[in-house]
């Protein structure tokens, strides 16, 4: 790979670490544009599979960058585990039946239903709404049943389930450090499963681009799992500084950005 190349990715991979970290995303729509962007450069972007490769190359990448925020959050005392081994199982499950179900489900229609439901909970967490102090989360069996929905949900439209949990973890009166904390955690079972779902679709798939191996162009996800292993601790020792309300607004004006992105590509 070309120096400037390597240069541009490693920023990338850098801000999507830090990204992960302070918010507790996975950072799937910071990586998917530029591994696009690192194949076309390559001479390797004019395939009938290269949206798949870029999917399944940030969910290689997200296995490291979701591990790292995963075991920070931990340190600092973030995780909620007793959340994440309700939620967890769900998750997967939810991601597996999603992949299964998507291509028969209007795409756009998804996407402009997400962008509605992501603008409502930007204005929310912008105006700090706060919820009902009784509010609770459900017992074992209704985490379960979240976490399947979101699961199911992120597999439909491409989105980390930090975008979900993390709101909904906060109307359920869970702090907001626990909450981006508890995600960050959770998102390492999403992306290890969804890693491996598109390395095993991809492997005996002929006329990948060289450098490829299944869905993952592994030249790209070496240089971004380096940087953002490096980043994502810095961005879980910054979030725990940020007050909460910086740190709700803060994800407040990251759901505007996901929601005006989903929109351009329905609209577009």
């Amino acid at each position: 790979m070309a120096v400037e190349i390597i240069v541009m990715l490693a920023l990338v991979g850098s801000f999507a670490g830090f990204i992960a970290g302070l918010l507790g995303i996975g950072g799937g729509m910071i990586i998917v544009p530029v591994v696009l962007w690192a194949m076309q450069m390559q001479g390797a972007g004019d395939t009938a599979y290269t949206q798949h490769i870029a999917i399944g190359t940030s969910f290689a990448v997200m296995v490291f960058t979701s591990f790292s925020s995963m075991m920070s959050q931990h340190k600092k005392g973030g995780v909620n585990w007793a959340i994440f081994r309700s939620m967890a199982p769900g998750m997967i499950a939810g991601v597996v039946a999603g992949s299964l179900l998507a291509k028969y489900l209007p795409k756009e229609g998804l996407q402009i239903f997400f962008v509605v439901f992501a603008t409502v909970l930007a204005v929310r967490a912008l105006m700090n709404v706060k919820p009902k102090p009784s509010r609770q989360l459900p017992g074992r069996g209704g985490l379960f049943g979240m976490g399947g929905v979101f699961g199911v949900f992120s597999s439909w439209i491409g989105i980390g389930g930090g975008s979900l949990s993390v709101p909904y973890m906060v109307f359920c009166n869970v702090p907001m450090h626990q909450a981006v904390g508890t995600s960050a955690a959770l998102g390492w079972p999403i992306a290890l499963t969804g890693a491996l779902t598109y390395l095993a679709a991809g492997w005996n798939v002929a006329g990948l681009p060289y450098g490829a191996a299944g869905f993952v162009y592994w030249p790209a996800a070496v240089v971004l799992a380096a940087a953002t292993l490096i980043f994502a601790p810095i961005g879980v020792k910054a979030s725990h500084k940020l007050p909460a309300e910086k740190l709700k607004m803060a994800f407040g004006v990251l759901l505007l950005v996901i929601a005006a992105r989903m929109l351009w590509q329905v609209i577009n």
